[in-house]
């Protein structure tokens, strides 16, 4: 069976990303250069869509619970001429926890927690900070949600969410999940020919 085709949004900056904080599941508002991100990814969306002689109204639309992917959902909602509020919330989207290392820099894991950064290094997919989760104890809430769809569905999610996607899907390695790269500012679409990154 074919399975649906992913438009993969990793949320807009906020002030927290532009500072390298962990921002785990810390429900931060977007930053106006991540608005402005969110506002492009609605742009990039649309000329993708009519490259392919799609309508936005014939997809669905999901995103985080979190703030900063809830707002970069309806700003791209809008910048598609839909309604902005229109959209659905899956807990199951939420971003990995850091638990305790909410809100640290990695100066301050450094400084604070070396011991254990370094056993991060070795082994990330498994390794949990305290009071948090691995990628191995978020992959299973991604695949659940991956297994609801049932068409072509526009994401509105995170840096490790996306990452437990590209495992998931097989793109990468579980190995080599955790190092890979999902920016702002760009959409990735997952179809039957792997995953294709679109950006301005």
């Amino acid at each position: 069976m074919k399975l649906p085709v992913i438009y993969y949004i990793r949320h807009g900056v906020t002030e927290w990303n532009a500072e390298h904080r962990l921002q785990g599941q810390a429900d931060r508002p977007l930053s106006a250069a991540g608005r402005a991100q969110a506002q492009r990814c609605g742009e990039i969306l649309r000329g993708l869509l009519a490259r392919d002689g799609r309508s936005a109204m014939d997809l669905d639309y999901v995103s985080s619970p979190l703030v900063r992917a809830r707002s970069s959902m309806e700003l791209i909602r809008a910048s598609l001429g839909l309604d902005s509020a229109a959209y659905r919330v899956d807990e199951r989207l939420i971003e990995m926890s850091f638990g305790k290392w909410d809100g640290w820099t990695f100066a301050d894991l450094k400084a604070r927690a070396a011991d254990l950064l370094a056993v991060r290094e070795q082994d990330p997919w498994h390794f949990a900070p305290p009071g948090g989760e691995s990628y191995v104890q978020l992959l299973p809430r991604v695949r659940d949600w991956h297994a609801t769809l049932t068409r072509d569905t526009v994401v509105s999610g995170h840096l490790c969410t996306g990452r437990a996607l590209l495992a998931h899907l097989g793109v990468v390695p579980p190995a080599a999940a955790p190092r890979s790269q999902i920016e702002h500012g760009a959409i990735y679409i997952f179809d039957a020919n792997g995953m294709t990154r679109h950006a301005a």
